[in-house]
């Protein structure tokens, strides 16, 4: 079994006075029954061999006196997981869980997993005696984070290992991220973990599991094999219950989540976290950075760019969603790209909406290349992630590559790189982001939005000679460019910066004049030195007549650009 990447875990024990909780910790830590135990206990060790997983743990006694409540919600904040007490011979300690102890977690923000232990199991009258199914069922309505309630003795010793058994596992193969109490089933983000695992597994391709693939699944999981009875056991047992789970082929897809759901309603966590952590996963359902060999830039002007083994790759993955041949991903075909992901990385800024698109609004092959161009140019360990995710099988440490410095290109005058990134500076309703719609092919608008954040635009050109390049425009808020420059390197990743002003409005003219020379004094200040573009838009107006001499004339530049 692939081991957790924790190690330790801080168990703190709470609840009312008189409940038990030192004598616990005690039972746990001598097994056996103190005649006496201290009112608060010190920290306890249970080294790394007391349970499987050989994860030590560290249990925190705490009182429950007022004077010590600031030290015991230290104490509760810092917890892994919440052993919370009552009493089983007291009925009003298990009410004061709901009434106060509950209300005092959330009131900290304390959203560990929590542990409900009935103590002096032994002095229980009979009588009085509550189901713990019923128990479980009332809290978990009501409190989501409450993992398991078990009662114990600690004279008898009775079941006392179990409860720090159950806290560890909670910490270590938690339950929350893979199941939904609520809607009784799988969480999305484990549905689509899941369905990654099955795709990779699947080696034919066939969309279902055959006898060699169910046995190599288990092998590389837990290092067994499954005999051709057992394998006929697990397609029995699905087919009864999930009778879509099994065809002819073998074991599908809703069969594939049917067993591992059955792993935790046997309340085996951890034999599906087994699983996921082999094929990368960490307690958030994401690739853990281990498994992100991501190229480290050596100097803030190297930018990370795909390689060529990956825009291949790339262009594989297209031609295989475009079911249709229309030469255009449409959004049903876009979520399928991201089915094996968390989520898709595209529904919100900065890389919503930035790149090409066809007459029917769907995703043109220059627009999905270049949007995986913009997000290895911003989040590398994102691209990385997600290449995988959707199916990259090479060595993922060739899916990337660092390109020479900015500065080192500009004195030979020469480059390698695929992408270029050039900052879009102005005054409001200079017209900007007309200019990012431009690249995109979009349609002017006279519909004016100010733009608060970073937008970007990103699209492939074609330059003399045939070569393809992809052009990234980065629009700066006018409000945003001083905290901007305040960052020393900032300017390390611009290419070329453009500032465009309204050639009819004096203002506009001026500002961008003064943006550029705080930009190029910025430039002198940290040696990133980028060259520069003045843009005269909205040529269709009457223009200002001294900038096109300004320009010229005080800033010793060649004539701007008239669009």
């Amino acid at each position: 079994m692939t081991k957790t990447d924790r190690n330790a875990v801080r168990v703190v024990v709470a609840g009312d006075r008189g409940t038990g909780k030192s004598s616990l910790i005690a039972a746990i830590a001598s097994e056996s029954f103190p005649d006496t135990v201290l009112p608060v206990l010190p920290p306890t060790l249970l080294p790394a061999d007391y349970f499987p997983d050989h994860v030590p743990i560290t249990v925190i006694d705490t009182s429950s006196s007022l004077e010590k409540q600031n030290k015991r919600n230290e104490e509760l904040k810092g917890a892994d997981v919440v052993v919370l007490t009552y009493a089983c011979n007291d009925s009003q300690s298990f009410s004061r869980l709901s009434s106060y102890w509950f209300r005092e977690l959330q009131k900290l923000e304390v959203t560990v997993p929590i542990i409900v232990v009935g103590c002096k199991l032994d002095l229980r009258d009979e009588s009085q005696q509550v189901s713990l199914e019923r128990l479980m069922a009332q809290l978990l309505q009501e409190f989501k984070n409450v993992a398991t309630c078990i009662e114990c003795s600690a004279a008898t010793l009775y079941q006392v290992p179990e409860v720090f058994y159950f806290a560890q596992k909670a910490v270590l193969h938690p339950v929350e991220p893979l199941f939904d109490h609520e809607s009784q089933a799988l969480t999305d983000k484990c549905v689509r973990a899941l369905r990654r695992i099955f795709v990779l597994c699947d080696r034919d391709m066939d969309d279902a599991l055959n006898d060699a693939e169910l046995s190599d699944f288990q092998v590389r999981c837990f290092n067994a094999p499954l005999e051709l009875p057992q394998i006929a056991d697990v397609k029995t047992v699905v087919q009864q219950d999930v009778p879509e789970g099994i065809n002819s082929h073998g074991l599908t897809f809703p069969g594939f989540l049917y067993i591992h759901n059955m792993f935790l309603r046997k309340g085996n966590p951890e034999t599906f976290w087994a699983v996921l952590r082999y094929f990368g996963y960490d307690n958030d359902l994401k690739l853990k950075d281990n498994f992100l060999p991501v190229p480290s830039k050596t100097a803030p002007d190297q930018s990370v760019e795909l390689t060529g083994e990956a825009v291949e790759f790339l262009n594989g993955i297209f031609r295989l969603l475009d079911t249709d041949k229309d030469r255009a991903l449409k959004p049903s075909e876009v979520d399928k790209l991201f089915c094996t992901a968390p989520e898709s990385p595209w529904n919100d800024a900065p890389y919503n909406n930035v790149t090409e698109r066809t007459d029917m609004d769907y995703m043109s092959l220059n627009g999905f290349l270049s949007q995986w161009a913009l997000m290895t140019l911003l989040d590398p360990p994102c691209t990385l992630a997600n290449l995988i995710y959707i199916g990259y099988s090479g060595n993922p440490a060739a899916a990337l590559r660092v390109t020479r410095r900015r500065s080192v290109d500009r004195k030979k005058q020469t480059t390698e790189r695929n992408v270029f990134q050039c900052y879009v500076f102005g005054s409001k309703n200079a017209g900007k982001s007309a200019l990012l719609d431009a690249l995109l092919g979009r349609p002017f608008s006279n519909n004016y939005t100010p733009t608060t954040v970073e937008k970007f635009a990103a699209n492939a050109i074609e330059l003399i000679g045939g070569t393809r390049k992809t052009l990234v425009l980065r629009e700066i808020p006018e409000s945003e460019v001083s905290k901007f420059l305040s960052n020393q390197d900032y300017l390390a990743a611009c290419d070329v910066a453009i500032f465009v002003y309204d050639s009819s409005d004096e203002y506009s003219w001026k500002k961008s004049r003064d943006l550029l020379e705080k930009v190029a004094g910025q430039g002198d200040l940290t040696g990133y030195r980028v060259p520069c573009l003045l843009i005269a838009a909205k040529d269709d107006l009457t223009p200002y007549p001294r900038a096109v001499q300004d320009s010229v004339k005080v800033l010793h530049f060649q004539p701007c650009v008239i669009i």
